[in-house]
């Protein structure tokens, strides 16, 4: 049975996925804690309060954080996904093709995702 090789995975050995997947999820959530705690201790909330917390310079760098962790997390699980139900076993010998589709498609997204977050936080 011929396995699949991790050339695409993120570090190319599990434990360090295992352990930025563990990280990015820390990140996720302080950023979720940090905006529902702004959203639940602000009185008056507007548009022009939204823009001053995450027009922050502080808080641009911490959405940056976030996206970049969103992005690695979703790449290392869409991989792990991708490896381990895209395989000749269930799709043939056309396995490696499809496969090869699938990342290419979830990178191409990733980028987008990431290039527009940034976009939005930094107006480049």
């Amino acid at each position: 049975m011929a396995l699949v090789t991790n050339v695409t995975s993120l570090t190319r050995s599990g434990l360090a996925d295992f352990l930025i997947q563990r990280i990015t999820a820390v990140v996720l959530a302080l950023y979720t804690l940090c905006v529902l705690g702004f959203l639940l201790v602000t009185d008056n909330l507007s548009h022009a309060a939204l823009v001053d917390y995450f027009g922050s310079m502080g808080m641009r760098l911490f959405s940056t954080m976030a996206v970049l962790s969103t992005a690695a997390h979703a790449w290392i699980g869409m991989w792990t996904v991708g490896t381990d139900y895209i395989r000749p076993h269930y799709f043939g010998t056309g396995a490696t093709v499809f496969r090869f589709v699938y990342q290419s498609g979830c990178v191409l997204i990733l980028f987008v995702y990431v290039a527009w977050a940034l976009q939005l936080f930094w107006s480049l």
